[in-house]
């Protein structure tokens, strides 16, 4: 069963262990900033293709990444040391999503302009943040996410070049390692996050973990003196 949301005050349903995995949880609701903060506190985030109606989704199993069990590769490492890229934190936002949106358009993306919009949004308030990569002046690369007390949800990446957005996901992971954040939400499976360390968990252990005890407000309050210059 789909639940129909209403517009108005954020209101999700219970997220029971029978919810089937592979349909969405509910379907209309708002792209608001209340809608979404809310979704990510209990592990809803929003799917859907431009000629859908707003498809809010809590896969089983889902994809995280227990910062501690980052794997780098050895090449990796060699290019993260070369001084190649430069890495900077909601330097671009805009930029970042849209060459998201547009390096998957070709197969079909969820990141349509009302997602855009939306997600401008939430980092304007301040919970949405972007990861740039810079290859001299050049945009090559990157990722955005939101954060959810210690833990980040990430929702998608590009790369114009090879290693861009692993290089860059590497070194957000190691800045928030450094802050204490707990987990990265990966939400679904892919080859390229889990040859990162990524791994599946059932959903209850999931939202086990995101309901354990963290800062309570959003956004993360450090978030402006985040250190992503450094490899660990």
């Amino acid at each position: 069963m789909i639940h129909v949301l209403e517009p108005g005050n954020p209101s999700f349903p219970p997220i029971s262990e029978g919810q089937h995995a592979d349909y969405p949880l509910a379907m209309g609701g708002e792209l608001s900033v209340a809608w979404l903060s809310e979704g990510y506190r209990r592990g809803i985030f929003p799917w859907f293709s431009e000629d859908e109606p707003v498809l809010w989704w809590c896969p089983d199993p889902r994809m995280v990444l227990f910062p501690e069990r980052l794997r780098i590769s050895r090449s990796m490492k060699q290019v993260l040391r070369s001084g190649r890229f430069r890495f900077t934190v909601d330097g671009a936002f805009m930029e970042v999503i849209t060459a998201c949106a547009k390096l998957r358009k070709e197969g079909g993306t969820w990141i349509g302009p009302d997602i855009i919009a939306a997600y401008a949004a939430l980092h304007r308030a301040g919970y949405a943040h972007s990861v740039e990569v810079w290859e001299g002046e050049q945009l090559v690369g990157g990722l955005y996410g939101v954060a959810v007390g210690d833990v980040f949800c990430g929702e998608s990446m590009f790369s114009h070049v090879s290693n861009a957005s692993k290089a860059g996901f590497i070194m957000l992971v190691q800045a928030l390692v450094r802050e204490g954040f707990r987990l990265i939400d990966c939400q679904v499976y892919t080859h390229h996050l889990a040859s990162l360390g990524a791994e599946e968990i059932p959903r209850k252990k999931f939202l086990d973990l995101l309901a354990q005890k963290h800062p309570a407000s959003l956004p993360f309050a450090k978030w402006d003196s985040l250190d992503i210059t450094k490899a660990s």
